[in-house]
């Protein structure tokens, strides 16, 4: 336990100089946006949309807020949209087809699903640089480049975690996933990633809920009871986990696909009777960092999503006015903005940062 603090504490200062320039975002005034900022900056502003899934999940409003914050520096005139709410196409297609007629030089978009890949290739075709955030698209070369979490990562660090901490028990999981009519890079990337860091042999990588339902991970025997859709939200994590639990009452760990939709899964657990299930997820926000720090969720992978968006923004900034283009992590088809495993119970093995560290640089 002495070297997994050791180890922590390293990691934690890793982190917190890796995203120190998100954290400073903050500090910045508001741009202009089509919500009624200002931006100043003349005529040579450049004009850059950022599109998010919605504008109400914490993560995405940590988005926006960090773009705003960082285009005035940047004389970046910021136009904000997203779609209504997770799975809304049709919103996001919109948005994109609004940049391209405004004349924005770029767009920095977390793609709903590969039902916005036609519009975004037309846009990178009329000549706006388009910077995918947070997801990135099925195949990744839909867009100019992706700033992203390792969502493969992300999975493998909860699925480690979870089964270590299982210490050899027979392993009951409920996998609570994003969609399951649609294909999203980040939905199959978290859940193929927490499975194969629970040593489970996953059929097709890209494809959630094809492995087999029994077997054995890297602790012992495992039973998959089900792969349900969240939406990524509260409520729909909260009915998502109520449909597993009428196929088994004995599930012990239950992957989420993001916070929100794990706070919902641990309300039906505690309705159920159920107080000892690992609850494992993806985001890193205050409020999860806070469901950690509570035993509410036993670990999440913490994101940077302001880094995201101000690298997202000074970039489309910087090529717009003739600078170079970036280009992406060695050995990934994205640029890695970072990912830590966020627990106070630390696993021999698995590296990771406690509540507090991750309190100081978390978003939301």
């Amino acid at each position: 336990m002495h070297n997994a603090h050791i180890t922590a504490s390293r990691t934690a200062r890793r982190v917190l100089a890796s995203v120190g320039i998100a954290g400073l975002a903050l500090g910045v005034a508001a741009c202009g946006s089509d919500d009624g900022g200002s931006g100043g900056g003349g005529d040579d502003q450049i004009g850059v949309s950022l599109i998010t899934k919605d504008s109400s999940n914490p993560f995405f409003v940590a988005m926006q807020n960090g773009a705003k914050a960082d285009a005035a520096k940047n004389g970046v005139k910021l136009t904000v949209a997203s779609g209504k709410q997770e799975g809304d196409d049709a919103g996001q297609i919109a948005a994109i087809e609004q940049a391209v007629v405004r004349g924005d030089k770029g767009i920095l978009i977390t793609p709903m699903s590969t039902g916005v890949n036609d519009a975004m290739k037309k846009a990178r075709d009329a000549g706006l640089y388009v910077i995918a955030l947070d997801t990135p698209p099925d195949p990744a070369d839909t867009v100019d480049i992706t700033f992203a979490t390792d969502n493969r990562k992300a999975g493998d660090l909860i699925g480690k975690w979870a089964a270590a901490q299982l210490a050899g028990k027979p392993a009951t999981i409920a996998l609570l996933d994003l969609f399951n009519d649609k294909v999203v890079s980040v939905d199959y990337n978290r859940d193929q990633g927490f499975l194969e860091g629970m040593g489970i042999d996953v059929a097709d990588g890209k494809k959630n809920g094809d492995e087999a339902k029994t077997g054995k991970y890297s602790g012992g025997d495992y039973t998959i009871v089900c792969n349900e859709p969240s939406n990524g939200a509260e409520d729909g994590g909260r009915t998502a986990m109520e449909t597993c639990l009428s196929k088994s009452d004995g599930i012990n760990v239950v992957y989420t696909i993001n916070e929100p939709a794990a706070v919902g899964a641990s309300a039906a657990l505690k309705a159920a009777g159920i107080t000892d299930a690992l609850i494992v997820s993806v985001d890193g926000g205050c409020a999860g960092v806070a469901s950690v720090k509570d035993g509410t969720i036993g670990a999440t992978s913490q994101q940077y999503p302001l880094k995201m968006a101000t690298l997202g923004m000074e970039a489309i900034a910087k090529i717009a006015r003739g600078g170079e283009k970036p280009t992406t992590t060695e050995g990934l088809d994205f640029f890695d903005t970072g990912v830590a495993l966020v627990t106070d119970k630390p696993a021999d093995g698995v590296e990771s940062i406690d509540t507090t560290e991750a309190t100081k640089i978390c978003w939301g």
